[in-house]
């Protein structure tokens, strides 16, 4: 009777423990869904499996956490932001070079905010953490520089390109967009911002616009210092 007792107990514990383990990993699956999003979906699709997906995530977050990131001073967002401007407003003459300039002020903000920047692969896991919503354009934008360099790109191509590196460096400055969700727990938009006119501000303007742009610039000077980083964007 009192072997029977036992092993009822046993199995009892047993069932608890596997019960217990159950929601652990639904509660875990359930967190990495609702910080990484879309990055989450991606995940598990190029991996061979769900649990596979999910330890690469959590593996992102604990490395993500141990980066030294760092919050960009005023004079410093409004002085990327002034770059910014002057990028977009290239692009008319020269929408390759814009898309050029843009990635590499993306990596010139990333490195001052703190992110390692030697592989690109990295930096985009890296920002994922944060950002989810914006970095597969990051990775989009980084392929149509890339075929831009080969001759493969188009200027829609490379006008869609300067949006999404917009994307980024609008999450990037803003220190806390699109990081999946307020904290009432609502989600979110993907961090493209419009003006009055409802267009978006990330969108490079046609000609007239920046014809007018540079107008302005011309007669009030320009928001950015003109010193150049290492990298070659403006500073």
């Amino acid at each position: 009777m009192t072997a029977l007792i036992i092993v009822i107990v046993v199995v009892v514990v047993l069932l608890l423990a596997g019960g217990g383990l159950v929601l652990a990993r639904r509660k875990r699956s359930e967190q990495l869904q609702e910080q990484f999003g879309p990055e989450y979906d991606r995940a598990v699709e190029q991996s061979d499996s769900k649990s596979e997906a999910e330890k690469e995530l959590a593996e992102r977050r604990k490395r993500h956490q141990q980066l030294d990131l760092r919050p960009l001073d005023p004079q410093t967002r409004e002085r990327f932001r002034g770059d910014w401007k002057q990028v977009q407003g290239e692009f008319v003459d020269d929408p390759g070079g814009a898309v050029e300039k843009a990635d590499s002020l993306v990596t010139t903000i990333m490195r001052e905010r703190g992110y390692p920047v030697d592989d690109f692969d990295q930096r985009a896991d890296d920002v994922s953490v944060e950002h989810p919503k914006v970095v597969e354009s990051y990775r989009e934008a980084r392929r149509v520089r890339d075929a831009h360099r080969e001759s493969r790109a188009g200027t829609e191509d490379l006008r869609e390109a300067v949006t999404s590196y917009r994307s980024l460096v609008d999450a990037l400055l803003d220190e806390g967009a699109d990081r999946g969700h307020d904290d009432d727990g609502r989600h979110r938009d993907d961090g493209r911002h419009r003006d009055d006119d409802g267009r978006r501000r990330d969108e490079p303007h046609d000609r007239g616009d920046e014809r007018g742009g540079r107008q302005e610039r011309e007669a009030g000077g320009s928001s950015a210092d003109g010193t150049r980083d290492h990298d070659g964007s403006r500073r």
